[in-house]
C-alpha cells in the first residue's frame, strides 16, 4: 500500500476519506481473483459476520459459511444454546439451503410466519422426513385463509432431484420446469435441502468456508468476566473453529488475563481478540496470544461511543497501522466497523484487514434473527449495540437487581434501531454478491490477482467530502 503522492498525510482517515487509483491490469476476469483469506479462520471470502446478538444465528451462520464468510456467535449466549447452533451449522448441507419445513397438519398462519427467515421464500411440507410439497410466501395484500392445513394449501414440487446432483443440472433443470425452486433429497427420500436459481449459480462462484472435516466452519466470542477459560473449552469442545474474546476496549489488564488464560490452555483453534486501534495495543494483544486483532472504536452503526466519550480513531487509520504491526509479528487483523458500501472492505483489504466484519449492515437481512416487521414504509428488522442498555441486560440478566439497575445507567449503543429490507438485496447472499462483486472489481481495477496483491499493490489518494460525494451514483441524474 503507498500514497499517490508518497506519504500518507499527517492526520487520521476514514474510509470516506480515501480513493484507489487505478494501476495497469492483466487481470482480465473478475471471476479470475482468488478472495481467500490467509488468517487461520478458512475464509474464501474477506468477510466475518460481528458477534452481535440482532445478526449472528445460526440461519445466518449457515448461509454465510456456505458462501464463504465467517460468523462469530454473541458471547452473551448460553453455552448450551451455543453448542446446539454450533452443531447445528456443522450438520448443514455444503450446496443444499436448509428450508422452513413444516408437516402436513400444520397450517398456513405458522407457515407465513417462518417462510421469511429464509430468503428463498417457501416452507417444505413433510410427511415424516419426506419431502410433499411446497408452501409460497403470500404476497402483501393478498388474502389466504390462515387456518388452512398444509396438506390443503401445499403445491406440488416441480423439481425434485438427488441431493448430490451438481448445481449446474439443477438450475437447468429449473429453467427447463419454469420452477424456483428444487428439491433435493437423500436416497432414503429423506429432505437434505433446497436449491433455487441463484443458490445453483452461486455453489460455482463461492467456496464453502469448511473444517478439516469438510463441515461448515462457525466461531464463537467470550467475554472477559467470570469463568472465561471454562466457557472457551466449553465452546471449542461443542465445535467452534474460532474464539473471539470480546471488549468494547480491548487494551486492558482484563483483557490480557483473560486472553492469556486461554492461549497457555491451547485449545487448537485461532484466537481473535479486540478491539483496540493503536499500534501499542495491537502488539499486546499479539504478545498475549491474540492471532487475529479487531480494530475498531466507535465506526460501527450502533456504536455511541465516540459521541459519549471522544475515544475512538477512524477507521482506515486504525487499521492500516494496526495491520502492518501484526504483519511483523505474524498475526493478522479484522477491520470491525464503519462498512456501508463494498468499496469499504475492499479499503479495509487495501489497508492491510485479512476480514472485514459486518454488523448492521447485515441485520436487515431475512437470515438474521430477528422478527421481521413491516410498517408504512416496508419491512423492516430492529438491531441494537452490544453496548446498548437492551444488550448490557441480557448480560447481567444473573445480576443481583441494584447491580442491573447501576450498569443500566453506563450504556454506550442504541438500543432500538430500525434496519430496513432492502427490496432488491433481501438476503444476506445478495448483500455478499454485491459486496464481492465490487471487490472483485477493485482487484482487477489494481491488477492483482489475490487480496494480499491488492494490500501490496494499491494506490490510494486522498479525497475531500466533495470529493466523496462526487463518486456517488444519481439515479436520477444531474
Amino acid at each position: 500500500m503507498r500514497f499517490l503522492d508518497g506519504h500518507a498525510p499527517h492526520y487520521d482517515l476514514t474510509y470516506d476519506d480515501v480513493f484507489i487509483v487505478p494501476n495497469r491490469s492483466a487481470v482480465t476476469s473478475r471471476f479470475d481473483v482468488d478472495m481467500a483469506t490467509s488468517d487461520g479462520t478458512g475464509t474464501t471470502i474477506p468477510l466475518v459476520v460481528a458477534n452481535m446478538t440482532a445478526i449472528a444465528g445460526k440461519r445466518m451462520a449457515e448461509t454465510v459459511a456456505r458462501r464463504g464468510g465467517l460468523v462469530v456467535l454473541p458471547q452473551d449466549v448460553p453455552l448450551d444454546v451455543a453448542a446446539q447452533t454450533i452443531g447445528y451449522v456443522k450438520a448443514r448441507h455444503l450446496v443444499a439451503e436448509t428450508p422452513v419445513t413444516l408437516s402436513a397438519n400444520d397450517v398456513m398462519a405458522h407457515a407465513q410466519a417462518l417462510i421469511p427467515k429464509r430468503s428463498h421464500g417457501y416452507a417444505v411440507v413433510l410427511d415424516g422426513d419426506e419431502p410433499i410439497g411446497l408452501v409460497a410466501r403470500t404476497a402483501p395484500g393478498h388474502e389466504v385463509d390462515l387456518f388452512t392445513d398444509l396438506a390443503s394449501a401445499a403445491e406440488p414440487m416441480p423439481v425434485v432431484l438427488p441431493a448430490d446432483t451438481d448445481p449446474r443440472v439443477v438450475f437447468d433443470a429449473l429453467v427447463d420446469a419454469n420452477a424456483d425452486l428444487a428439491v433435493l433429497t437423500h436416497e432414503s427420500g429423506a429432505l437434505a435441502g433446497v436449491l433455487g436459481r441463484l443458490g445453483a449459480l452461486r455453489a460455482g462462484i463461492y467456496r464453502p468456508n469448511v473444517d478439516a472435516s469438510g463441515r461448515l466452519r462457525v466461531a464463537a466470542a467470550v467475554g472477559i468476566n467470570g469463568d472465561v477459560l471454562g466457557k472457551a473449552r466449553g465452546l471449542v469442545n461443542a465445535g467452534a473453529d474460532l474464539l473471539v474474546v470480546d471488549t468494547a476496549h480491548g487494551h486492558q489488564e482484563k483483557m490480557l488475563t483473560a486472553l492469556a488464560a486461554i492461549a497457555d490452555a491451547d485449545l487448537g483453534v485461532p484466537l481473535a481478540a479486540g478491539n483496540v486501534v493503536s499500534a501499542r495495543g495491537t502488539l499486546d494483544l499479539i504478545d498475549a496470544g491474540a492471532n487475529i486483532v479487531k480494530v475498531g472504536v466507535g465506526p460501527g452503526a450502533m456504536c455511541t461511543t465516540r459521541m459519549m466519550t471522544g475515544v475512538g480513531r477512524p477507521q482506515f487509520s486504525a487499521v492500516a497501522e494496526c495491520a502492518a504491526v501484526a504483519r511483523e509479528h505474524g498475526a493478522a487483523v479484522w477491520a470491525d466497523g464503519g462498512i456501508r458500501h463494498p468499496r469499504d472492505v475492499a479499503l479495509a483489504v487495501a489497508a492491510g484487514a485479512s476480514n472485514a466484519m459486518v454488523g448492521s449492515w447485515f441485520a436487515g437481512t431475512y437470515e438474521s434473527p430477528g422478527d421481521l416487521r413491516t410498517d408504512a414504509s416496508g419491512e423492516y428488522k430492529v438491531s441494537f449495540g452490544m453496548a446498548s442498555k437492551r444488550a448490557v441486560a441480557a448480560r447481567s440478566s444473573a445480576d443481583a437487581a441494584y447491580d442491573r439497575a447501576r450498569k443500566a445507567l453506563f450504556e454506550e449503543g442504541i438500543s432500538s434501531s430500525r434496519i430496513r429490507i432492502d427490496p432488491e438485496r433481501p438476503g444476506v447472499e445478495d448483500l455478499i454478491d454485491h459486496i464481492c462483486s465490487g471487490v472483485r472489481s477493485t482487484a482487477t481495477y489494481t491488477g492483482a490477482s489475490t487480496l494480499q496483491e491488492l494490500h501490496d499493490e494499491v494506490v490510494l489518494g486522498v479525497q475531500s467530502a466533495a470529493g466523496f460525494a462526487e463518486g456517488r451514483p444519481l439515479p436520477g441524474g444531474w
